[in-house]
């Protein structure tokens, strides 16, 4: 006989997840305490930094990340993360504890009502075990199914299952395989169609998406493209970059409004799209999303992303394969149309230092990606969460390898400092830079505490102008004037100290580049992390 939390840890050594990123309550306990020894625990301060984490950690290894949540209070407060996870298409598994069963009926303190629904339609599945026996089993399915459907998948667990005993004569346990393979690559019939069209367009375009992030797709889409011989854009609130930003032929990032979107298309009659939905938006603005006799072709790993997509044509494959094989079926494209290469939109850095108000230099946003663009590697992974200001980022700090940007595809803030700190975890031998915002750092400081605790050498690079800038620029569209006030009162660097992370307040060019200059060579091997709380002056315009 065996134990269910005992079967449980063999389930987790099996799915390779031995780090368990958590905030612990009462109702986890009798599965934590006296956790074996050959798994890490992760105290993180929030349970939105907890999923934070794991999301960097699953993004970083390709794998899902093992996540163990509160009961209601937990999971509540977590939701918001889980969306960004889902949507970031990071797999996690997702322990959430519950009450003892023997009184659930009686909804005693700290039981949680219907746990299994609480983050609605964001889990790609959830599951309170009918019997404490289906347990290992129900988290090896969750296991398979982050894995399948690329977000976070929920066991809901009680308090005493995992002292219950397991016969394995019995043959509990078993309804979830032990391997599942998934079939890849479009089938022959689809793919050469694809190549057909491509062939026969006179101008044909691709976009890349998140789901394009990774080395093996970034080579077949590159190879793709270079036979086509046609520009490359980037989709709009794009989570990671699924192209190099610094390649001939990448043109830059899609508008996220229908009319600049429409005006971007209309010089295309085929647009295919790699790893992304066909379009994300943001405003609503009426019209049709691309002009008449553009057609749009999907291909995407993600079902939900090509189910949602306005398309002629979705595919639900492997986008790697697809565009290897697509690189050897369309023809080599040659003359003015081949030779043609968009112009790349990284722009030029601010030639000036900083405005000057009564004798003292402002920095502004700009200055501080121009001077990061100057010193940073090419494998640098670039954590985003700077709204205001994002334009400007792309335009200065293009992605040049896999990973090399990560944002919060659901746009909610406090994703930035824990999945920073997730991803160095993940993979430390990638130097990691966080640029965020101060009002998107306070929704999710508490991870600078774990960054502290787990040596993540993480930078962050808090862009403090005392206010949402963002919030401010749209309510002055909309004809308004804000009724929130700013806070310029709220001091980043006394935050980060008091959490025990290294800080350096900046507010002037010579200072930034001399800090940039001494810490840039360390960040390969770093394990203390440090923050810079530079003040910049806020922006006066925004165009999403």
């Amino acid at each position: 006989m065996t134990t269910v939390r005992e079967a449980t840890y063999d389930v987790l050594r099996d799915c390779g997840l031995r780090t368990a990123f958590a905030n612990p309550g009462s109702t986890e306990v009798p599965f934590l305490a006296g956790m074996p020894d050959d798994f890490h625990f992760v105290l993180a301060l929030h349970e939105g930094s907890v999923v934070g984490m794991a999301t960097g950690h699953a993004i970083a290894t390709g794998h899902p990340a093992l996540a163990i949540l509160h009961t209601t209070a937990g999971l509540g407060n977590a939701v918001g993360a889980l969306a960004t996870a889902r949507v970031n298409r990071a797999p996690l598994v997702v322990l959430v504890g519950q009450q003892d069963r023997r009184h659930l009926a009686l909804e005693p303190f700290l039981a949680g009502r219907r746990l299994d629904a609480l983050a609605g339609a964001y889990p790609v599945w959830a599951d309170q075990p009918v019997l404490p026996q289906d347990v290992p089993a129900a988290i090896r399915r969750a296991w398979h199914e982050a894995a399948t459907g690329r977000g976070p998948a929920l066991v809901v667990v009680p308090m005493d299952d995992w002292s219950a005993e397991i016969d394995p004569a019995a043959g509990l346990g078993l309804a979830a395989p032990q391997v599942v393979r998934r079939a890849s690559a479009a089938d022959a019939a689809t793919t050469a169609e694809i190549a057909k069209r491509l062939d026969a367009a006179r101008t044909p375009a691709i976009v890349a998406g998140a789901g394009a992030d990774d080395p093996t797709t970034w080579q077949a889409l590159t190879a793709l493209v270079e036979r086509l011989g046609c520009p490359v854009w980037q989709e709009s609130f794009g989570a990671r970059a699924g192209f190099p930003q610094d390649h001939p032929l990448f043109a830059g990032h899609l508008p996220a409004g229908r009319g600049k979107l429409r005006r971007v298309l209309e010089t295309y009659d085929v647009v295919v799209v790699v790893g992304a939905p066909a379009f994300r938006q943001y405003p609503y603005e009426p019209g049709p999303l691309v002009p008449a006799g553009v057609s749009i072709i999907v291909v995407s790993d993600d079902p939900a992303e090509v189910h949602h997509s306005a398309a002629a044509l979705g595919v639900v494959a492997d986008p790697a394969l697809t565009c290897a094989h697509l690189a050897t079926l369309v023809t080599q494209r040659s003359g003015p149309a081949a030779e043609a290469s968009p112009p790349v939109r990284t722009g030029e850095a601010p030639q000036d230092r900083g405005e000057h108000v009564g004798g003292r230099p402002l920095l502004r946003a700009a200055h501080v990606f121009a001077a990061l663009a100057q010193r940073l590697p090419a494998d640098v992974v670039l954590v985003e969460e700077t709204p205001s200001t994002r334009p400007d980022l792309h335009r200065l700090l293009p992605a040049r390898a896999p990973r090399g940007f990560v944002s919060a595809a659901m746009g909610g803030l406090g994703f930035a400092l824990p999945a920073a700190a997730g991803l160095r975890m993940g993979d430390p031998s990638r130097p990691v830079v966080a640029v965020v915002g101060d009002g998107s750092a306070m929704y999710g400081i508490q991870a600078l505490w774990s960054a502290v605790r787990y040596g993540c050498g993480v930078l962050f690079v808090v862009l403090s102008n005392g206010g949402y800038a963002i919030m401010d620029r749209l309510a002055e569209r909309h004809g308004g004037r804000p009724p929130w006030p700013g806070f310029d009162g709220v001091d980043i660097h006394a935050l980060a100290g008091g959490l025990g992370c290294p800080a350096r307040r900046i507010d002037d060019h010579a200072t930034l580049t001399a800090v940039l200059d001494e810490v840039v060579p360390t960040l390969a091997g770093r394990q203390d992390p440090l923050l810079l709380d530079i003040r910049v002056v806020a922006e006066e315009h925004f165009d999403p």
